[in-house]
Parts: C-alpha cells; structure tokens; sequence
C-alpha cells in the first residue's frame, strides 16, 4: 500500500477506532462511576447535573438558572387597598394594587426579608440575613430608615400604641424592643430557642413570641419548646410556656376576643423507632392553643387523619369574627379551614386525660376540619382583608400569590408577582426538598428534618441496626458540597446515596427518586443550601482576642506542660483545610452502650454554632460538654490539661469558623 491510500484508509479508520473506544471507555466509566455515586443503582452518566449545575458562579451558571421571587409572606394594609409581600430570593419588598390585583411597585430591602408589617403609612421589613428592620415609606416607596436589631430577624409586631416595634431575632435566641420614632433598640430579651414569630395581644398587654427549635434537655427526654411571653408596660419576660412533645412552632397569633392563642407545631416522634407507621411513624403536624386566663391550659389538635398527613404547618390566620382559622401546610400545597367553635367545644369540659389524647388522636381532626383548599407551590404566610372576605396566600415556589373566598373556601384567583416562567432544574429540586409527595402518606418533607436547609437539633431512632440502637443526630445540610462521605459512619459515598437508595430505605420507605428528579435535587442542595452570616465572625475576618487565644490553643502541639501532643491527639489533625475536616474515619471515644462499633465521619466545623446538641447522637447539649462530659480519656483531643480559660477561648474560636463569604454567594440563592 502506497503512502497515500495509507493516508486516505487506514489513519482515518485508527482515529475512528481511537474515538469509538475513548466513547465505550468514557461511557463505561462514566456509568460505573454514576453507579458507585448512587450506591449501585443504575444511574444515567450525566456529567453536568453534578459538576455543572451547582456552580455558584460563571457564564454555564447564569444560562441554567433564573432569579425567582419566592414570596415568605404578605400583609395587607389596615384599608384593604395594597398587599404588602416580602421576596426572599429577590431581597425585594413588592407591593400590589388588591383592587386591580397587579403589582405597583418593588423596594429593594435587605437579604433575605422575612417578615412586613404596616400601619397604613409605613412597612417595616426584617431582614434575616442582614440583620436589621427597613422602614419604608409607603406613599413614597423608598426606604427612610434602617434599624439594627440582633441577628436573624425574623417576626415583627407592633405594640397597640404604634410607638414600639418587637423583632424576633432567630440566629440570637433573643427579641428587640424598638423605639420607632428614633429607631433605637431600646432592649434585648432572652427568648427561646431560634425564635421566628411575634403578635401581641388583642388588649396590647403582652407580647408572645414562638420559638422553632426545643429547648437542650437531657438525653432521648421529650422535647420541650418554649412560647415566651413578654409584658409590654413594663418590657421584661414574664413567663415562659413550654410546649412538651413539639417543636417548628413557625407562626403565632390570637382570637379576636384574645382568650386563645394559636401556634402552628410539628409533633416529632423521635423517641419512637422509625418503623412504627401505624403510630404515625417519624411526626404529625398541627397547632397548639394556649388559654390565655384561667387555668392557662394548653391543648395540641392534629391537622393529620387516617393515612393523611399535612406536614410542615407554617402560618395561621383567624377571621375577624373568630369563627375560623386558616393553616397553611407547606409540605402538601394545602389550606386547612378550622372551626375554632368545635375546638372551644372540645376545650369546655375537657379533662387532662381528655387533653392529653387529643394530641395523639388521627381521627380527631374530622371534628374541627371544615375543608382542605389546595393552593399552589409550598405556601407560607397569609393575610385576611380586614372584612374577612379574602384570604391571601403566598405560594412560595409559584411567585404567585393566591386569592382565597374566606366565606366559600374557594381559589378565586391568583396574582402573578413577575417570576420567572421556566422551570430550572434547581427551582424543581427546591420544590421536591420542601415537599412531602414522596414520603409515606405524605408524612414529611426533607425540610421537616432540615429546616432550611440546617438540621432540626433531634436525635431519630431509624431502627438502623435494630431499633433502638445507633441514635441519630440530625446533621445540616447546608454547604455540604464537597465534604463527603455522609452519614455519621460515612456510608454514603456521595448525597446522591444519602438522598437516594438511604433516604427511601430507612427514612420514606417508598419507592427512591428517579434520576432526573434525583439528580434536580442534589443539585439544589449542593448550589443553594449555605449558611446565613455568622453572628460570632467579624465580616472583615478578624478574631477577637478570645478567638484569637482559642485558635492557638485549637492549633497547638504541645500540652500546657510541654508534652508533644501526639498527630491524633492534634485538634488540626482531623479538622483541617478550609471545611476542617480531613473527610476521614475516625475513633474518638464516644461510642456508647446503644451503638454498634464503629468509627465516625470526621464532622466539618464551619458554623458549628448554628447545630446543637453534638456528637452522633446528640448527647452533648453545648460545645463545651463534648470534652468537659464526653471527652474524659483525651481520645477527641488532647483537652484535659487546659484550663477552663482556655477551653473557653477554645469554644469561642470554634463559634466563630464559618466561610465569611458564603453569604455573599447566597445572597439571591436560598
């Protein structure tokens, strides 16, 4: 064969050779490699939903995805005439014409609003992840004021005189008392724990503020959650109801005649193994109802039935003549309409027993449900027009928000608020994390058990191993990407296992998600799940001199006696890199009576704060109870010979690790 028929056949028939096989062989890996990643389940190889997707930055990232509005909750102002919506995603205050049902204008907040209130002239937003109020002008529609409060804040109300404004800060664990003519934070009061709503009474003597997380108590005992009730003469805490056996308590408010108050709950059943279905397995939802006088009783009612569940209750509303209720759960796209006469009724000769009963009883519900309303995409807050005919719904991942007949229990309408029209793969792995649809009856969603996206601080029984045995402490989600193997004994290779063949097999025994929507979801939690600013860390990253101490004391390789610390016994050893852990397998000590043996997933210490109780199971309520409890043998660091100064530095230095610029990253990305 001549040189040039060489040229023409064969080098052309080895580079088509070379490219078919470069083909099989990337397909082949590619399919292994998907399969490895899910655990063995047969995955199409698709490179872009793990490596491009989840891009925070960059030219791919701005095509996939889009800008959404995602409205957290609306109010109408006093005269009907306007609805006033916070924008989470868009850091937006966007106001609507509710007799043309059209929007008129949008103010550009702080990041994250949360929560508006008026009184006709001007709106008062929080700002969660700025940690402060804007106060705007509504006939001007621009901002006239900014109001620093504590961080995170979340619900507002404003006392009956118009002169005091109260913030519930979450990320503090504490409330503002605000002076609205200067703007200053008058006063900070303890609350409970992540507290997120406030309403003060009808008669404007006091001050309730709902609480999502359960107070730290002791080892697998009953959560308890606080409503925590301020006096408004006098601005000082004077009680603190605890509610056993719930916790998420979203949202507050009161009968017109003030004689109930009214939170919505999740009932977590937590100290029950996970395979107990029939018993209403991992939770059930609801709404607690606190006597405000006499006996100051407090009775927990199921949305729930028989093989129906309606997760993740968020806000609640009473009509003007106090006949009804509205609760919208979030996890279902439902409304439920409550007759507040037929809980009264249940509540006049109800004995303790009696009480005690309704918070267990499915079948219950049928006695005070008038109707379920589906509405759109995960709605969250409400509002009524102040003659009580409309009921306005924010359906959070639809930017929309919907218009309910409160006298016919009927959708009458809905307003466009301008989002985008396509669907991203991100926006339909956000829907499927905050919805139910794929659990057992509907039972929960991926945010029961992480509230946006962190962790809901409780120990779980997943029967894994034998029930009761290996408790489970809920892990955060947020900023994960990155940080593998997941789970506490570091069995899942990828979040693709976590959430796929784990999360059907031992969490919603159904059938796992399908590729494409597994895929949605991952990508989700990977690009949009960060952690809000850290209340210990200085913007700037500069330590405080206690951090500062506590970081060579974290870093340090010899004892306070001059012994080398062995590389094991080294903090930095494990927790190292910028996510501080070495993403290994390690023994610490901690294994108890009630564990298999094993070794532990080396935990990333990035805002460690924001997740009590620690340790796998949950056993340490604080930071300083894993080594002054827990840490007797030095087997989780050499931690003995410090001194109580040291370890205290130690903790605050550890408070304050957390990406300065995460926030920055998320700052339209919830």
């Amino acid at each position: 064969m001549n040189m040039t028929k060489f040229k023409k056949i064969v080098i052309p028939g080895i580079i088509l050779t070379t490219m078919l096989t470069a083909f099989f062989a990337l397909d082949w890996w590619g399919r292994r490699h998907a399969e490895y990643m899910t655990g063995g389940v047969a995955h199409p190889s698709n490179c872009v939903s793990c490596h491009v997707y989840p891009q925070q930055t960059g030219i791919l990232s701005d095509l996939l995805n889009e800008e959404y509005l995602s409205p957290l909750k609306v109010a109408v102002t006093p005269d009907g005439q306007k609805l006033i919506v916070t924008s989470q995603e868009g850091n937006e205050l966007i106001i609507i014409d509710a007799g043309i049902q059209k929007v008129i204008a949008r103010i550009q907040v702080g990041i994250r609003p949360h929560t508006a209130i008026t009184d006709g002239k001007t709106v008062f937003v929080s700002n969660q992840w700025s940690n402060n109020v804007s106060v705007v002008d509504l006939e001007a529609l621009k901002i006239i004021k900014t109001i620093q409060v504590g961080g995170g804040p979340a619900g507002l109300d404003i006392t009956r005189d118009g002169k005091t404004l109260y913030v519930a800060n979450t990320y503090t664990n504490d409330f503002s008392v605000v002076d609205i003519e200067t703007g200053i934070e008058r006063k900070r009061l303890r609350a409970g724990n992540q507290p997120v709503g406030v309403k003060i009474s009808p008669d404007g003597a006091k001050a309730y503020i709902s609480n999502r997380r359960t107070n730290l108590t002791t080892f697998r005992s009953p959560i308890e959650t606080e409503v925590s009730i301020a006096d408004i003469e006098f601005e000082r805490i004077i009680e603190r109801k605890i509610i056993v056996n719930a916790h998420l308590f979203e949202n507050i408010t009161f009968t017109p005649e003030g004689d109930l108050a009214l939170v919505t709950l999740i009932k977590a059943k937590n100290l029950v193994p996970a395979a107990q279905l029939e018993n209403g397995w991992m939770m059930n939802h609801g709404f607690g109802v606190i006597e405000t006088g006499g006996q100051g009783r407090i009775a927990q009612f199921l949305l729930d039935e028989p093989e129906s569940y309606y997760p993740d209750p968020y806000d609640i509303k009473v009509t003007p003549d106090g006949s009804r209720a509205f609760i919208s759960s979030a996890g279902v796209d439902i409304i439920s309409v409550i007759s507040l006469d037929s809980i009264r009724k249940l509540l006049t000769h109800a004995t303790p027993e009696m009480i005690a009963n309704y918070e267990h009883n499915l079948g219950l519900s049928s006695n005070y449900v008038i109707k379920r309303i589906p509405v759109g995409q995960n709605p969250k807050g409400m509002d009524l027009s102040p003659d009580g005919k409309r009921l306005y719904v924010a359906e959070r991942f639809a930017d929309r928000i919907s218009v309910i007949d409160a006298e016919k229990l009927i959708v009458i309408g809905s307003i466009d608020l301008g989002g985008p029209g396509r669907i991203t793969m991100i926006r339909r792995g956000q829907r499927l994390f905050f919805n139910a649809g794929r659990t057992f009856q509907n039972q929960y969603s991926c945010s029961s058990c992480h509230p946006d996206g962190g962790d809901d601080g409780l120990t779980y029984d997943m029967a894994a191993g034998g029930m009761a045995r290996n408790m489970t402490n809920t892990q955060t989600l947020r900023g994960i990407a990155g940080s593998s193997p997941f789970k506490w004994n570091g069995k899942n290779v990828s979040v693709y296992m976590q959430c796929g063949m784990r999360f059907s097999k031992f969490v919603t025994r159904t059938e796992a998600f399908d590729p494409e929507n597994l895929d949605a979801l991952v990508a989700f939690i990977f690009r949009n799940l960060t952690s809000p600013p850290n209340p210990y860390k200085d913007p700037a990253g500069k330590l405080t001199p206690a951090q500062e101490r506590g970081k060579l004391v974290f870093e340090r390789t010899r004892t306070n006696d001059g012994r080398v610390i062995p590389p094991k016994g080294q903090c930095v050893t494990c927790h190292t890199g910028p996510r501080f852990t070495n993403r290994q397998l390690e023994e610490v000590g901690s294994l108890s009576d009630t564990d298999s043996p094993m070794l532990f997933d080396t935990p990333e210490l990035n805002y460690i704060y924001e997740s009590p109780p620690y340790l796998h199971d949950g056993r340490a309520n604080s930071l300083e109870e894993i080594w002054t409890v827990y840490g007797g043998e030095d087997k989780h660091g050499y931690i003995n010979d410090l001194t109580k100064m040291q370890l205290n530095d130690m903790i605050e230095y550890l408070k304050s690790l957390g990406d300065p610029v995460d926030a920055e990253r998320a700052e339209n990305k919830p």
